[in-house]
């Protein structure tokens, strides 16, 4: 999940300090038993914090719900999400939903929890510990078994089976998370948001972040030893996601009208889609596992998703191969104002999905480009200015919200006529008397 934006100062070259090492344990954690697919690190090294958290600091408490909820973040295949809190960290299942696990901390919270599938090991930062710190916590040891320290504050961490990432406001450092051996650093423009994507796929190892230039965004193809600048927007990158095997890229500026999709290699413009008329906060976006759909929510209180599917798009033999299975005559837009973020196709719309367009846009040569833009295929209404993030189900037709007030949603749409999803589930799995917005 993206940090929420501040103001630091630009950290010097030295940010970086070296750890030291110690092993890790290869059993599963409490939480990963909800599901038998784990990914559990076998043997290697981490580097240790020189005083190791005794196991009596952490305590496995009733949940305490008078505390707030600091962050969120799901897991690398979405069937998980974790919560940072005033008190500790929880972890909830999708599917069923339900909590798995949690943990307080007498001294303070978690500012961010990071997992790595459903294994024992995940990145914390901030609340009781420092915020220019990432700890790596062992569960199954019920301590901190390593720690890497920075001179600026930490704005976000991304885990693989192979890697880990640290995102500062101006730096990226990323690590092989076997030794913790520094691998890459990486220059970026200011960063508060800590927008960072990671592939997860085993087969590809695939980063995208912040470039140099404001509206570009940096992908770096470590299989391939490529490295592609997309110049994504105008305006400045707000949001932005990766496939699965990081193949394809989605983006959207700070004005929130439009969602880009780009092929993450040659950097080729594929798609535009319209998510609205006025400005938008957009928190966050998610392609479905066989990229056939796009999620979108954002601070207007409406989950867009939209069709990509056409043969047009593979850029690889692992994208999907399932025929096109949806048409639509219906859409919805947000706000009523013609505001555009400015920049034309580099390519031909190499797309053929389902969703709508404008009545006018047989006239897209002669009106302006919003009157031939294509809408959501379907869509789901929350409160406005409740943060949340999006993803698929179990399978693609079904769609998982979970905000930041506590709130986690299950909604299913119409893969044929699309429109208004229904509702399938409402948990209310956090409380706080004291809740404010991040």
């Amino acid at each position: 999940m993206a940090s929420s934006p501040g103001v630091m100062a630009r950290p010097s070259s030295s940010d970086h300090c070296l750890p030291s090492y110690s092993s890790i344990p290869s059993q599963s954690s409490a939480f990963e038993q909800a599901n038998p697919n784990t990914c559990t690190l076998d043997g290697g090294l981490l580097p240790a914090d020189s005083q190791p958290i005794s196991s009596s600091q952490l305590e496995y408490d009733t949940c305490n719900l008078d505390s707030d909820l600091l962050s969120l973040s799901f897991n690398q295949d979405y069937g998980c999400f974790a919560c940072g809190t005033s008190k500790g960290f929880m972890i909830f299942n999708c599917d069923p939903f339900k909590e798995t696990f949690h943990r307080d901390f007498p001294n303070g919270g978690i500012g961010m929890v990071e997992m790595l599938f459903r294994c024992n090991i995940l990145a914390l930062v901030g609340g009781t510990y420092p915020p220019n710190k990432v700890l790596l916590w062992d569960d199954i040891k019920n301590q901190c078994i390593g720690e890497l320290s920075f001179r600026s504050e930490v704005r976000a961490v991304r885990l693989r089976k192979d890697r880990i990432v640290v995102v500062l406001e101006h730096k990226i450092y990323v690590y092989n998370l076997q030794h913790l051996k520094l691998l890459h650093q990486i220059e970026t423009i200011a960063n508060p948001r800590g927008l960072c994507c990671l592939s997860p796929s085993t087969e590809s190892a695939v980063l995208a972040c912040l470039g140099l230039h404001r509206g570009q965004v940096r992908v770096e193809h470590y299989g391939l030893k490529k490295t592609k600048f997309i110049s994504a927007h105008e305006s400045q990158i707000a949001c932005f996601a990766l496939t699965t095997d990081g193949q394809l890229l989605a983006t959207a500026s700070y004005k929130g009208t439009l969602i880009r999709i780009f092929n993450s290699i040659d950097g080729t413009r594929l798609r535009e889609v319209r998510r609205g008329a006025d400005r938008a906060e957009i928190y966050s976006i998610s392609f479905s596992p066989n990229i056939q759909w796009l999620a979108v929510s954002s601070d207007k209180g409406t989950v867009h998703i939209f069709n990509l599917k056409a043969p047009e798009i593979r850029v690889s033999q692992n994208l999907s191969k399932k025929p096109l299975q949806c048409t639509s005559n219906k859409g919805s837009v947000d706000g009523a104002d013609t505001s555009d973020d400015s920049g034309n196709l580099a390519n031909p719309v190499a797309f053929s999905g389902g969703n709508p367009n404008s009545t006018l846009s047989f006239m897209k040569g002669v009106l302006p480009k919003y009157f031939s833009s294509e809408w959501s295929f379907a869509q789901f209404r929350l409160p406005e200015d409740v943060r949340t993030l999006v993803a698929f189900g179990a399978d693609s037709c079904s769609v998982i919200i979970v905000g930041l007030d506590g709130s986690f949603f299950r909604c299913r749409f119409d893969p044929v006529n699309g429109g208004e999803m229904q509702q399938e589930e409402f948990v209310r799995f956090f409380t706080a008397d004291s809740y404010i917005m991040a």
